[in-house]
């Protein structure tokens, strides 16, 4: 007798986002293609070797300072490994391996060290962070001569709805520097998001995909002890798949054209907000 296969309905796992990434969707609409006073260029490219390229160059317009980054990062994806090498024009160098999925699925461990040979100056920092269904936790040690300070977050997803805390203890001091909560909720086209700052700043956003090519957003802040409430309005229109346009209304009034030059076929990784 055949027996009768029945496919199994399985749920799609659900993976929350890194604290720093909650309501990230709003501030997107506020932040992306708005570059007051700012002149500013990115290149990316790839070797056949599979080594990466980019740089980035910024003038403001207002002081006359131009400055410039420079990083190159390989992948060896059969070790899980990544190699970066970062420079600036502020003569800063920086090297970060990271290895991920290796020693259990779901852990990314990264070493990043930076030094200034003009000024002797290093620094070195440990990230750990880990994401499974419904949980994702972070963990930074900030190595300091004075000290290290540890950096802790952890968010929890269930259903939509997501809860996360983020704390920064320095130890030279002994105490809590930083101290964040946040709620919010989310679905394909729809995003909540509320978070209290250390106690003393309040803030909410609302992030709304209205149809394929229209992205709206809102904004409010508030601070404990003063009577000040900030409030913006923004929204983004894809008119094409290299051109967007961008509003915001928060505190001042701005307008946005972002585009491709020669679009992705001729100059692939270029943008050029105006």
């Amino acid at each position: 007798m055949a027996e009768c296969c029945v496919p199994v309905c399985q749920r799609p796992i659900c993976i929350p986002p890194p604290y720093a990434d909650l309501g990230k969707a709003a501030r997107d609409i506020f932040n992306k293609g708005f570059g007051f006073g700012l002149v500013k260029l990115d290149v990316k490219t790839k070797s056949c070797s599979g080594v990466e390229f980019s740089t980035s160059g910024s003038s403001n317009t207002d002081t006359g300072k131009v400055s410039g980054t420079l990083e190159t990062k390989y992948k060896w994806c059969e070790y899980g490994l990544t190699f970066t090498e970062k420079w600036n024009t502020d003569n800063t160098l920086g090297t970060e391996i990271a290895i991920e999925d290796q020693i259990c699925q779901g852990l990314k461990l990264t070493f990043d060290t930076t030094f200034s040979p003009n000024t002797g100056k290093k620094s070195g920092k440990i990230k750990s962070a880990y994401k499974r269904e419904c949980i994702n936790l972070g963990c930074d040690v900030d190595f300091d001569f004075a000290g290290p300070a540890i950096h802790g977050s952890a968010v929890f997803g269930y259903e939509g709805w997501l809860a996360g805390y983020q704390m920064t203890f320095d130890s030279a001091k002994s105490k809590l520097t930083r101290s964040n909560f946040a709620v919010g909720y989310r679905t394909g086209d729809f995003q909540l998001h509320t978070n209290v700052n250390n106690g003393t700043e309040f803030g909410g956003s609302i992030y709304q995909k209205v149809c394929e090519d229209f992205d709206t957003s809102v904004n409010l802040a508030w601070t404990s002890g003063t009577n000040c409430t900030r409030f913006g309005i923004a929204a983004k229109y894809q008119l094409d798949p290299t051109a967007s346009i961008s509003v915001s209304t928060s505190g001042r009034r701005a307008g946005s054209y972002s585009g491709s030059l020669g679009g992705e076929e001729s100059w692939p990784g270029i943008r050029s907000p105006c």
